[in-house]
């Protein structure tokens, strides 16, 4: 599994990743080293522990890579319920990126599954 860009998981990771900077951008400033940082990071975490998942040696390493890859979409997840509880991102965005997250999740699962 080292070419990690061929992965439909990584590919639709980056894409939740260019869009949650998308919406970011609109945060509060004060919030640009709290919430806004949270959720980048977690956005980050998801496609990067696939890619270095990927390139370790056994099928073992790189599914705890996508364990946590998986842990960071739900920190995600939990972070996007908050900034729509803040008013800082709108209904059509929030259920936007949570779809792409619901299915980023599903496919990390699918492959965990396909490892065993």
């Amino acid at each position: 599994m080292k070419n990690f860009k061929n992965l439909k998981v990584w590919q639709r990771g980056i894409e939740l990743v260019v869009d949650v900077y998308k919406k970011t951008n609109d945060f509060p400033n004060e919030e640009l080293y709290g919430l806004t940082s949270q959720i980048k990071r977690s956005a980050i975490s998801i496609p990067s522990n696939i890619a270095e998942g990927s390139g370790r040696g056994s099928k073992k390493d790189f599914n705890r890579f996508l364990d946590i890859s998986l842990g960071s979409s739900f920190e995600l997840e939990t972070q996007l319920i908050l900034a729509k509880k803040l008013d800082f991102i709108n209904d059509e965005d929030f259920v936007n990126l949570n779809q792409q997250l619901d299915e980023e999740q599903k496919m990390i699962i699918g492959l965990q599954k396909s490892l065993k």
